[in-house]
């Protein structure tokens, strides 16, 4: 995993769910997968190079068309995005992350055990970076 990757935006995050879910795509089959009110053309355009640029996705071109696929698998981002949640906000502590979601969100029994899951697999990566 880069260490520098950059955060995902609201936007950026919603079409690389996107690009996750359908594994390349061009603009207009993006915008497709998008809730109304639908967003512009150039908007999703623009937010698509800026991810590009943020080496999340990749192009291959058809003509003037071009289609994208990310590079970045969904759960890479995952695990860098719950290490950045743990260390800002739960002091480093798995522990305190999984009694704050237990408590705050009312989680069953299945969440709490992917959560478990989830830690041990960031528990490992740390122990050999």
């Amino acid at each position: 995993i880069r260490n520098n990757m950059n955060e995902l935006t609201k936007a950026e995050e919603q079409i690389m769910q996107i690009l996750w879910e359908k594994e390349k795509a061009f603009v207009k089959d993006i915008i497709d997968e998008m809730p109304k009110p639908k967003p512009a053309y150039n908007t999703v355009s623009t937010i698509i190079r800026t991810l590009e640029r943020k080496k999340f996705v990749n192009h291959k071109s058809y003509g003037n068309s071009h289609q994208y696929f990310p590079i970045i698998k969904k759960s890479e981002y995952t695990k860098l995005f719950m290490k950045r949640v743990i260390s800002n906000y739960f002091d480093n502590s798995l522990q305190q992350m999984v009694s704050f979601f237990s408590k705050e969100n009312d989680m069953n029994i299945k969440e709490v055990e992917e959560a478990i899951k989830l830690m041990q697999e960031i528990k490992k990566q740390k122990k050999h970076e």
